[in-house]
């Protein structure tokens, strides 16, 4: 039997294995990687996220929109969706989860405290609320903010905690002058300090206020980092100015130093509050535990918000004090249901504690120039699209001379997650524990989106 033909198939199978071989490295060298889509939003076939938000969505009140995805579990800075698709988060649930998604010692105390006591309402005392109430005075001092904190109101949430803020402003007001015209309360455009109608009406964008108005009455709005208008804005008449250090929703947009020191110089002169509202920029988010902290005590709060990172997730906010406040505040001004419950308190006890970690402190500042020396090379590839870089710590955004809604879904179909603020901002809020290396790993991803969406 001859082998000719046995000879002529192997050569001829080697020949088309050569071929197949040589289509297949011409085909992957014809696609950049920058082009590969890895996540797509809509997965051909069967789709479990899908099925989900079809049958879930119509019962949902619409006042968010969100990409076709449905997520599952995390851990750290990942997060993974219900197809089993791994992403890297830069959002931080909108820097909430500032020691990453189901921390081990967290999920360890609400295990235990949710089989001890998990409410018991304000008419009685708890083990917890007045221990963190305690811990956020102390550690406050310690770590160089707020000189003369002295009490916590402890709530639900940021809106809540501004809230609570507005609220004994109208009151001290009211206290220092009887006659109930000290009862202004000034706040500054691109701000956002909540939903709630008071908190609200401290928010001058007509995106959230137009559909709701007429706001509360008794609010000034001015423009930060204005030092030439503060004698203008705040007057006898103002009872409370309420400023971030540095705007998150509004654009990451920090206010400066000399302006925040005016400011309350000039409170002081008329016999107003200063009110800083940390609930995105503190705890441990800028590289020092409060973003204030670096400022000299004549421009400390009088009243400081807080909430986002305080629970890690759980719903909690808190309203810090000094005694100028506090000695105006009886029985029966406020109150909430669930503010202060045991469990919100404890997890909070731990999560304060561990987010002024000096160690913690300085690996935010360590990462920070890791996003900024990217960002400055971006500036220079792309000195068209990328024009400045604002924020500290952990706290940035990437100002960009277009609507970056295309580079975030284009980022997220390669697996990473980012959001937006203010006009044309990209935000980054990743949590503080995300490690160097995932850093890296997600700006090379966001950099195959922006070269995606350059072509």
């Amino acid at each position: 039997m001859s082998l000719r033909p046995t000879l002529r198939l192997a050569a001829t199978a080697s020949r088309r294995g050569c071929s197949l071989a040589s289509t297949r490295l011409a085909s992957t060298a014809t696609v950049p990687k920058y082009k590969e889509i890895t996540h797509p939003d809509i997965m051909p076939g069967s789709s479990k996220s899908q099925s989900l938000i079809d049958s879930t969505s119509p019962y949902m009140v619409t006042t968010y929109s969100r990409p076709p995805i449905v997520f599952t579990k995390a851990s750290g800075s990942l997060i993974w969706d219900a197809a089993g698709r791994e992403y890297l988060d830069f959002t931080g649930g909108i820097a909430v989860n500032s020691l990453g998604h189901n921390d081990p010692q967290l999920c360890a105390i609400m295990a235990d405290q949710a089989t001890t006591l998990t409410h018991c309402s304000n008419l009685y005392y708890n083990s917890w609320v007045g221990e963190l109430s305690k811990k956020l005075v102390g550690l406050t001092r310690e770590k160089g903010g707020m000189h003369d904190a002295a009490q916590v109101f402890v709530c639900n949430s940021g809106s809540e905690a501004n809230e609570a803020g507005i609220k004994f402003a109208r009151k001290v007001g009211k206290v220092v002058d009887p006659s109930g015209q000290k009862v202004e309360i000034v706040s500054f455009r691109n701000a956002f300090h909540g939903r709630t109608m008071g908190s609200l009406s401290a928010t001058p964008n007509p995106k959230y206020q137009e559909p709701f108005a007429p706001m509360v009455p008794g609010f000034r709005v001015g423009e930060l980092n204005d030092v030439a208008g503060i004698d203008r804005l705040v007057t006898e008449r103002t009872c409370s100015v309420i400023v971030e250090p540095i705007q998150g929703e509004g654009g990451v947009t920090p206010a400066e130093d000399e302006f925040l020191v005016r400011l309350a110089r000039r409170c002081r002169e008329v016999g107003a509050l200063v009110h800083y509202d940390e609930i995105q920029c503190g705890l441990g988010r800028t590289g020092q535990f409060w973003a204030h902290g670096h400022l000299p005590k004549e421009a400390h709060p009088d009243i400081l918000t807080t909430a986002k990172a305080l629970g890690n997730g759980f719903p909690i906010g808190a309203t810090i004090i000094n005694e100028r406040v506090g000695e105006r505040i009886k029985v029966g001004d406020h109150g909430t249901t669930f503010g202060g419950n045991p469990l919100a308190c404890r997890l909070a006890c731990n999560i304060v504690e561990r987010l002024g970690d000096e160690k913690l402190l300085e690996g935010v500042k360590r990462k920070e120039k890791i996003f900024r020396e990217t960002f400055e090379r971006w500036r220079g590839e792309w000195p068209e699209l990328v024009k400045e870089v604002r924020g500290k710590g952990l706290i940035l955004g990437l100002q960009l001379s277009e609507d970056p809604a295309g580079i975030v879904k284009a980022a997220r179909e390669r697996g990473l997650l980012v959001i937006t603020a203010g006009t044309n901002t990209l935000r980054f809020v990743p949590a503080l524990t995300i490690e160097e290396g995932q850093i890296k790993e997600g700006l090379e991803k966001l950099e195959n989106a922006i070269r995606a969406t350059r072509e």
